[in-house]
């Protein structure tokens, strides 16, 4: 695996493993950012935190990458609303500069292409998934 793929890696399992832990701990942070028409915010907050930590777990797994990264990819379009909301509506959020929900969509952006590139399997990677497969057999 290539030191880009590793670093991507941890870059994603810091981002959602952190960030899971968080709908936990500022939950009402969370809530906060949610466009008003979202039913059940705290369910919802609560859910996708339980979501984010799985996949962040997930992508370390070799075996279930792919599937956990595809799991996080739609986690973050499915989060998207949020994002656009504050960026839409900065006067909400008098104490986030508004460049600075600008640079935020363009990092949605970013994470998600990290998300697709670093988890994708590569020939080395289901070679690895393959011999952890007749092991366990």
């Amino acid at each position: 695996m290539s030191i880009y793929k590793k670093v991507g890696l941890a870059i994603v399992f810091f981002w959602f493993f952190g960030g899971g832990v968080g709908h936990f701990v500022i939950a009402d942070f969370f809530v906060s950012i949610m466009p008003p028409y979202v039913p059940m915010q705290y369910a919802v907050v609560y859910v996708s935190g339980v979501f984010e930590i799985l996949g962040a777990v997930g992508i370390l797994i070799p075996r279930f990458r792919q599937w956990a990264g595809n799991g996080l990819f739609l986690l973050t379009l499915a989060v998207s609303p949020a994002n656009i909301h504050m960026w839409l509506n900065p006067e909400l959020f008098s104490d986030i500069p508004p460049v600075f929900l600008s640079i935020r969509l363009l990092i949605q952006v970013l994470l998600l292409v990290c998300i697709w590139k670093c988890t994708r399997n590569d020939v080395a990677d289901k070679e690895t998934v393959n011999q952890g497969c007749r092991t366990i057999r």
